[in-house]
C-alpha cells in the first residue's frame, strides 16, 4: 500500500481497553487489520501512573498547561502516525520496538556560528525537562491531550547562535531501512522533513521533547528519543527521531507540503475555518478514552488549536487561507 492509498483509507478505529487487555483479542484485531509483516512485536510496557499535574494558573495562561482530560498513556502510545513503521494507526506499536536510540546524534548546521554533531545528553546538557501538557491535533480530525517532558525549543537553538540568515529552522527525521521497515515504501521521498520560521522554533511553546507521562524517555512509536511538539499546529508538523537540525534562509522542503502541497500547506496552523480538501475541520474526535467509550464525543476546533492567545501575533497580517 502505498502513503497516497492510505490517505485515503479513514483512520483506523483505537483499539478497545478489553481488546488491550487481552492478548488474544488483541492479536485478532491486529490481523484483521491491513498491515505491514514485521517483527519485533512485544508486549507493550505497563502505562505509568498519571503525573501529578499541578495546574497554576500563570502557566495555563502561557498555554503550559490545560486543565483538559488527559488521553490514556495506553491510547496515546498506540494510536500513532509514524509511517516509517508502517500506515496503520497501530502498525508503529508492533514495529518500533527495532529503533535503537542510544547512542543518538543530531547534526547542527547552516546559518549558525557553532555547528557541529552533538550526543542527545550534550544537545540538552544544562537544560531541566519540564512537563508541559498540550492538546494535539491531528490534520485526519482527531486529537489527544499528552503531558509532554522536555526542554524549550529556542533554549537549544540558541545555543548554537543562529545568524541573521537563519530565516527558517529545517528537520530530518532518522531514515533507515535497517531498523525502519515502512522506508521500503518509497511514497514518501525519505528522510521525513519538516521546518519552522525561525520565530515559530524560538516561540516558548515549541518544545523538543524527551519523555512523556511523567518519564524521562519516550517511547520509540512515540518519536524517540527526541521530537519536537508545536502544539498550535496540525501534528504531522511535530517530527520525530530527530537527526538533523538545520538553519537555513529560504523556507525548507517538507515532506507533507512536498508530496500533496494542495492538501498540506507549510505553516499548517490549525484553523477550523479552512477545511482539508477532502475532510471539515471544523470538528474533532478527542481520543480522552474511558473503559467503555474510547473517543469522546466530537468537540470544536479552535483557531490554533486554542492557543490563539499566544501566537497568533505571530501570523498577523497574513492571509487566513495561507495557515494551512
Amino acid at each position: 500500500m502505498s502513503l497516497r492509498d492510505a490517505l485515503r483509507i479513514p483512520a483506523s478505529v483505537i483499539t478497545d481497553e478489553a481488546v488491550y487487555r487481552d492478548r488474544r483479542r488483541l492479536l485478532a484485531a491486529f490481523a484483521a487489520a491491513p498491515a505491514l509483516a514485521m517483527a519485533g512485536c512485544a508486549e507493550a510496557e505497563p502505562p505509568p501512573p498519571p503525573p501529578r499535574a499541578v495546574i497554576d494558573p500563570a502557566l495555563a495562561r502561557k498555554g503550559y498547561r490545560t486543565t483538559e482530560t488527559l488521553t490514556r498513556f495506553e491510547d496515546a502510545t498506540t494510536y500513532n502516525n509514524f509511517y516509517e513503521f508502517g500506515t496503520d494507526k497501530g502498525d508503529p506499536a508492533r514495529a518500533a520496538r527495532t529503533l535503537r536510540t542510544s547512542p543518538w546524534t543530531v547534526a547542527v548546521g547552516g546559518h549558525c556560528a557553532k555547528p557541529g554533531k552533538f550526543a542527545l545528553t550534550d544537545l540538552i546538557k544544562g537544560l531541566t525537562p519540564e512537563e508541559r501538557v498540550y492538546r494535539l491535533r491531528c490534520v485526519e480530525g482527531w486529537s489527544m491531550v499528552i503531558p509532554w517532558m522536555g526542554v524549550p525549543l529556542g533554549d537549544v537553538l540558541k545555543r548554537f547562535e543562529p545568524t541573521s540568515k537563519a530565516k527558517y529552522v529545517a528537520f530530518t527525521t532518522l531514515a533507515d531501512p535497517g531498523q525502519m521497515p515502512g522506508i521500503a515504501y518509497r511514497s514518501i521521498d525519505w528522510p521525513y522533513r519538516e521546518g519552522l520560521r525561525i520565530d515559530e522554533a524560538m516561540h516558548p511553546l515549541s518544545l523538543l521533547a524527551t519523555g512523556m507521562y511523567g518519564k524521562t524517555t519516550l517511547p520509540q512509536q512515540n518519536g524517540a528519543p527526541l521530537r519536537l511538539v508545536v502544539p498550535w499546529k496540525y501534528g504531522f508538523k511535530s517530527i520525530k527521531s530527530i537527526i538533523a537540525i538545520t538553519f537555513v534562509e529560504k523556507m525548507p522542503v517538507t515532506s507533507w507540503n512536498d508530496l500533496q502541497p494542495s492538501e498540506y500547506g507549510f505553516f499548517s496552523n490549525v484553523n477550523p475555518a479552512v477545511d482539508h480538501p477532502r475532510w471539515s475541520q471544523k470538528t474533532e474526535r478527542r481520543i480522552a478514552g474511558t473503559q467503555s467509550k474510547l473517543f469522546a464525543d466530537r468537540i470544536p476546533t479552535r483557531p490554533f488549536n486554542g492557543y490563539g492567545d499566544q501566537v497568533a501575533g505571530l501570523y498577523a497580517g497574513m492571509d487566513l487561507r495561507r495557515w494551512f
